[in-house]
């Protein structure tokens, strides 16, 4: 029987505190203000998304002289440094028949690229969970992904992903801070999978909820204590070839 293995992704596909950080250090900026801001209750998530896509936009604005555009976002987010064996984890998990998803508050253009290394038999169409019709073009020569992607970031002017579309001034939110259960429950349903066949991999407090929902939690480079007590299996080398020795030996235990 087919499982499911939901996978966070900053700090665990990537090799960096985030997404959105890589890019903030690509612009010299940092979200100091808006991230004490929404520690102090001051903020909920969708108005910090907003201003953070303000800051990002601003920025450019004042060191380019021109308003940013999806692919110069896009460009910002070039190079960024992958986890290593992301690889080989994800082929792996489609080779012996999983569903595999990507469940991240991080920044969509990432998820998308990982995807599309991983391209199905089906041309692209739009569906829930989906990847945008830019990128399968551009890296998966018009074909979907098989995998499931649900990130956040931000979203254009058409809503397309376009290099000549403007950035615009509220974000995408699809993945809340505490709903990464909700979506798997949610994958669980849609793809016919047993919760008792259920993969979660994650790094912090924000994956708890994923954790919950699992019958096999993994807690890769933990950033802190937090989510430990609701792992069954804590891997803190930075190699992702060991998070698929877990799942292998979950999977071959049921």
């Amino acid at each position: 029987m087919r499982g499911l293995v939901c996978l966070d992704m900053d700090r665990v596909l990537v090799d960096h505190l985030s997404t959105w950080q890589f890019v903030y250090d690509c612009l010299g900026i940092n979200n100091d203000e808006s991230f004490s801001l929404y520690n102090q209750g001051l903020l909920d998530e969708w108005d910090w998304i907003k201003l953070d896509i303000a800051l990002i936009k601003n920025s450019w604005r004042e060191q380019r002289g021109t308003e940013i555009t999806d692919a110069d976002l896009r460009a910002c987010m070039e190079g960024m440094p992958m986890m290593k064996n992301y690889q080989q984890l994800i082929q792996s998990l489609l080779d012996d028949g999983h569903h595999v998803a990507i469940v991240s508050g991080g920044l969509q253009q990432t998820a998308r690229d990982i995807s599309c290394l991983f391209p199905s038999e089906k041309k692209w169409q739009r569906r829930w969970g989906g990847i945008d019709r830019h990128t399968a073009a551009r890296i998966a020569k018009g074909y979907d992904t098989r995998l499931h992607v649900f990130t956040n970031g931000w979203t254009t002017d058409s809503g397309q992903t376009d290099s000549t579309c403007m950035v615009q001034d509220y974000g995408r939110y699809q993945v809340q801070m505490d709903g990464k259960g909700a979506l798997v429950r949610m994958l669980c349903r849609r793809l016919n999978v047993d919760s008792t066949r259920v993969v979660a991999v994650g790094d912090s407090a924000g994956d708890i909820g994923m954790f919950k929902e699992a019958a096999h939690a993994i807690c890769f480079n933990p950033l802190d204590e937090r989510p430990l007590p609701y792992a069954d299996d804590v891997i803190r080398e930075k190699d992702l070839s060991l998070v698929l020795v877990s799942c292998q030996a979950f999977f071959s235990s049921i």
